[in-house]
């Protein structure tokens, strides 16, 4: 039997990934999975070096990397284009994926049907405490005026010519909630998902740099000065009764939202009835942690090239932090109205904290509050509108599933 070596390292040649690189570059098309890899390496630089959301970003990146490599077999576009194309005899059915798809394309599954943003949810739930908003029920209206740029966000949207579904996708962004965008967008527009995914947790991280010069703008030294009274105390009783009552009260009026609020609440009701613990530690901790490798990974692999590379991505990015800093202005807005009902004793920094990002847009509006006043201390008070953002913002998901499932 002759062994001819150079066939052999020929054929392995061939075989690697090294190879299609080096031709499937100058293929059409071929450049864009190089740059998407060079894309991941950013990725992962900004989550590692500079933590930027690195909980989920390395995740993203990676799986960014994983889906760009050739020959590996790990995600197939193609797959879930005929999964999406009504005319294809394989239309809503993961019996193709199942059998021909890889290892991501199985876990993008969890994020298609919405598990994991719905279990992301039930761990926030569990680890947030629902009581500065029940002290202060005004905290609702922050809540709600930050979802401006959600809205705005949406309709420039469709005047730079994204369809509407597309248009709510990128207007969810404005509401800084990963999960609920993430949700959103895989119902009404999943082929932009990396894109949606990528702009909304950078911008979470973004945070400490882009709402500062929105509160200075919009407040008054004099304002950021002012010191609240202390919110009264919350019974056990009242906060075990309002998970429920808010699941029941939004679930019947936006059916669309019901799995986002469900799941959020029935963490939140984990954590208050003291008699569930070891349920509500698993949810924060273990279950947390397994779905956040599991969303960001399969997240990531969305981002081949061929739908990342667009004007498109652009189009979302520049819209994405418009929405972002209309939100923050909106809830801004709110502070000033709730400031002057009051006759000055809302301080209206904490309308800042009405995006959903939680905790750390209540604690830019203490430290900005701080800085005008060193023994200014707001952080409970910024986090009343900040877990009315986490509401706010699967509403308005909802909403806006409704509004496209009705003219879509």
């Amino acid at each position: 039997m002759n062994i001819n070596i150079g066939e052999i390292l020929l054929n392995i040649w061939n075989g690697s990934g090294f190879a299609d690189i080096i031709t499937g570059f100058f293929a059409e098309g071929g450049w864009q999975y190089a740059v998407m890899l060079i894309v991941s390496f950013v990725l992962l630089f900004l989550a590692i070096k500079k933590k930027f959301e690195p909980l989920l970003l390395v995740g993203i990146a990676f799986g960014c990397l994983l889906s760009n490599l050739p020959g590996g077999g790990l995600y197939h576009q193609e797959l879930w284009d005929a999964f999406m194309d009504p005319a294809n005899p394989a239309y809503h059915s993961y019996g193709a994926i199942m059998r021909e798809g890889g290892v991501l394309d199985i876990l993008y599954i969890g994020v298609k049907t919405g598990l994991y943003p719905c279990l992301i949810f039930m761990g926030v739930g569990a680890m947030t405490d629902f009581g500065p908003l029940i002290a202060n029920p005004k905290s609702l209206i922050l809540g709600a005026a930050a979802q401006l740029g959600v809205f705005i966000a949406f309709f420039l949207a469709r005047l730079m010519g994204f369809d509407l579904n597309e248009s709510a996708s990128i207007g969810i962004i404005g509401g800084a909630d990963g999960p609920t965008a993430i949700f959103l967008t895989t119902r009404l527009a999943p082929h932009l998902l990396g894109a949606i995914a990528v702009a909304a947790y950078s911008y979470m991280a973004l945070i400490p740099l882009i709402q500062p010069p929105i509160m200075r703008l919009m407040t008054t030294k004099k304002q950021r000065e002012i010191k609240m009274v202390q919110s009264r105390t919350v019974s056990k009783t009242e906060k075990i009764i309002f998970p429920i009552l808010v699941t029941v009260f939004v679930a019947l009026l936006l059916p669309d939202t019901a799995a986002l609020i469900g799941c959020l609440m029935l963490g939140n009701l984990f954590k208050e009835t003291g008699l569930t613990d070891r349920l509500s530690d698993t949810v924060q901790n273990a279950l947390m942690n397994t779905i956040t490798i599991f969303l960001g990974t399969a997240v990531g692999a969305t981002m081949v090239g061929t739908s990342f590379l667009t004007l498109e991505t652009l189009g979302i990015i520049l819209l994405g932090v418009f929405a972002f800093g209309l939100s923050t202005a909106g809830g801004l807005l709110g502070g000033q109205f709730l400031y002057w009902i009051s006759k000055g004793k809302i301080n209206p920094l904490i309308g800042s904290a009405g995006v959903s990002a939680v905790p750390m847009a209540a604690r830019v509006a203490n430290i900005e509050g701080q800085k005008a006043n060193p023994s200014n201390y707001l952080l409970m008070h910024a986090m009343g509108p900040n877990v009315a953002g986490v509401i706010g913002s699967a509403i308005a998901a909802g909403f806006l599933l409704s509004v496209c499932s009705l003219l879509g």
